[in-house]
């Protein structure tokens, strides 16, 4: 492999200095214009490339945030990073993006590349089993700032950017109930996750305030997949006695909840009422439409970046008592309506 072009390699060539060449190629306004686009079309001939990384460390900072989430493949996730892309690139950072794919093992692997690549800070959605914060200990450390997002982790030092999920599931739940639904039933995700265990906790809420009782058998904790949509539906098949109503905390587990119970015979919304959660294009696929949660990614990963940046500016302060919450919506359509009733 041929090695890297340098400065000096085109400072040898042209029979100039080492030091005109790289503030020529920094536009240093003490260099004439002549002599940098002399030095401009060099470089450019040559295949020079500006080793970024080693001047920014010089500096003490690479202009690069990391990024984990759990996995990349879904509507809101790729939403967060096209909030969080806009805002750094107008920051002037670039971002190092990876997934965890929903395990601890490599979130902590992620983590351990993040640290050797030497970010300038840390954006976090945590895997599906991550019980520790230990291997985010390292960072904090070496005083790089910490922000979680969506799934987090309480920590003194690191800030949280969220939406108020029990509120979310207590507004899905109670629009259940004020369509007549009195057998609701809750499709959930690991609740070491705050997501599922405050949608949980809303949807407890809802049910106790409107005189509804709570029943065990009534929550379902799955994957949230495509396929764990196929069991809830034969699930409910097999009960003896069946929901009037499901609240799923995802919306492909909730379209294929929906298909299967189709498939079956079930006729959504008047037998079973149906809301998911995210807002996902295949909400509007689905026949009757999902209702579901509108989940503001694409603000969460702008304002996420933009409180990290500020932090490193020295601008504002991140820690636990700058939370970010943002506001979820509630967008009712076709699968939650029953005949008779509005919303």
């Amino acid at each position: 492999m041929d090695r890297e072009i340098t400065i000096y390699d085109i400072a040898r060539i042209l029979e100039i200095s080492p030091a005109t060449v790289s503030r020529a190629l920094n536009n240093h306004p003490a260099i004439n214009i002549k002599t940098k686009l002399l030095i401009s079309e060099k470089a450019h001939e040559l295949g020079y490339r500006s080793n970024t990384f080693a001047s920014n460390l010089r500096r003490r900072s690479t202009h690069t945030l990391g990024v984990i989430v759990p996995r990349l493949n879904s509507h809101f996730m790729s939403a967060v990073l096209a909030g969080m892309e806009e805002e750094a690139n107008e920051s002037g950072y670039n971002l190092l993006i990876s997934q965890s794919l929903e395990s601890e093992k490599k979130e902590i692997a992620n983590a351990k590349t993040m640290f050797n690549s030497r970010v300038d800070g840390l954006l976090v959605s945590v895997a599906y089993d991550t019980d520790s914060f230990e291997h985010f200990e390292t960072f904090i450390n070496r005083g790089i700032p910490i922000l979680f997002f969506d799934r987090i982790i309480d920590h003194p030092k690191c800030s949280n950017v969220v939406i108020d999920n029990e509120f979310a599931g207590f507004e899905a739940t109670s629009h259940l109930i004020n369509q007549g639904c009195t057998k609701i039933m809750h499709v959930t995700g690991n609740l070491k996750r705050n997501v599922y265990s405050e949608r949980l906790k809303g949807y407890q809420n809802s049910l106790s305030q409107n005189g509804l009782l709570f029943q065990d058998d009534f929550v379902m904790i799955t994957d949230l997949s495509q396929e764990a949509g196929k069991l809830v539906a034969q699930k409910i098949d097999e009960m003896e006695v069946k929901p009037d109503g499901i609240f799923i905390s995802n919306d492909i587990c909730a379209v294929s909840c929906m298909q299967s119970l189709k498939e079956k015979g079930y006729i959504i919304p008047d037998d079973i009422a149906v809301v998911g959660f995210n807002n996902d294009p295949i909400s509007e696929v689905i026949v009757p439409n999902l209702t579901t949660v509108y989940y503001p990614g694409k603000q969460m990963g702008e304002i996420a970046i933009r409180s990290l940046v500020n932090h490193l500016k020295r601008i504002q302060k991140i820690d636990v008592a700058s939370k970010i919450v943002l506001q979820s919506k509630l967008i009712v359509r076709g699968s939650s309506l029953k005949t008779g009733k509005s919303y």
